[in-house]
């Protein structure tokens, strides 16, 4: 069993930073794929970022690609998300999930979630 905890949301103007964590405990990280998932009132979770259980394999949605960064500190047992030049449309909710070894963009092939942390970007 794997519990995640994630911070670092909060509000901020467009174009401006925020950098999202997720701490993991219970299970085994290091082993663990790791995603982030977004999701506004009345949609799905929509995919964000994930990060291979190394490190060595990212993966982003086009909509953020040039302006985030996934990364994972396996010795902290958390994995990060920055967030630059954001944007009013990337308001949401964020999810930080963890399935074993190999990333994907699906949220259904997550076993794991956490409780999301609110991103609100005023324009």
């Amino acid at each position: 069993q794997v519990q995640l905890v994630e911070s670092g949301g909060g509000l901020v103007q467009a174009g401006g930073s925020l950098r999202l964590s997720c701490a993991a405990s219970g299970g085994s990280f290091g082993t663990s794929a790791m995603g982030w998932f977004r999701q506004t009132p009345g949609k799905e979770h929509e995919f964000v970022a994930a990060i291979s259980w190394n490190g060595d394999s990212t993966y982003y949605a086009d909509s953020v690609k040039g302006r985030f960064r996934i990364s994972r500190d396996n010795a902290k047992n958390t994995v990060y998300l920055q967030m630059n030049s954001l944007k009013f449309e990337d308001t949401a909710g964020y999810y930080c999930a963890a399935r074993r070894f190999l990333a994907t963009m699906r949220s259904q092939d997550y076993i794991y979630w956490g409780q999301g942390t609110q991103v609100t970007v005023s324009s």
